[in-house]
């Protein structure tokens, strides 16, 4: 059974900055891993993502601020989130997925698997 596992969330001010961290287990080689937000109301929006060679992706609306990356194990997945802004506050997600060719199908948030999520708040 596929786990993710987030944690780092914090409240910070704006400016500030996170390192989001994942704990992948059994998960098969292949897939495209990326982080997720979602805001109370809004819908899931997809904020970075890193596939299977290790090209990054990012939303326009964050790149140049947040960086994804994996250790070398693939084991965990970082997000860096610099400068962050009281727009950014949600509860962000860890995913996975590999149905579809590449990493960016999956900016809708619609990963086969997720984490239980961790809570980045932004105060102004």
């Amino acid at each position: 059974q596929v786990m993710l596992a987030e944690s780092g969330g914090d409240s910070v001010q704006t400016g500030g900055s996170l390192r989001l961290s994942c704990a992948v287990s059994r998960l098969p080689s292949g897939y495209c891993m990326g982080w997720f937000r979602q805001a109370p109301g809004e819908a899931r929006f997809g904020v970075a993502a890193i596939d299977r060679d290790g090209m990054p992706d990012y939303a326009d609306s964050v790149k140049g601020r947040f960086t994804i990356s994996q250790d070398s194990t693939k084991n965990t997945l970082f997000l860096q989130m610099n400068d962050l802004k009281p727009e950014d506050t949600a509860m962000y997600y860890c995913a996975a997925d590999r149905r579809r060719a590449g990493c960016r199908p999956y900016f809708t948030g619609d990963f086969e698997y997720r984490g239980q999520g961790t809570r980045v708040t932004v105060s102004p």
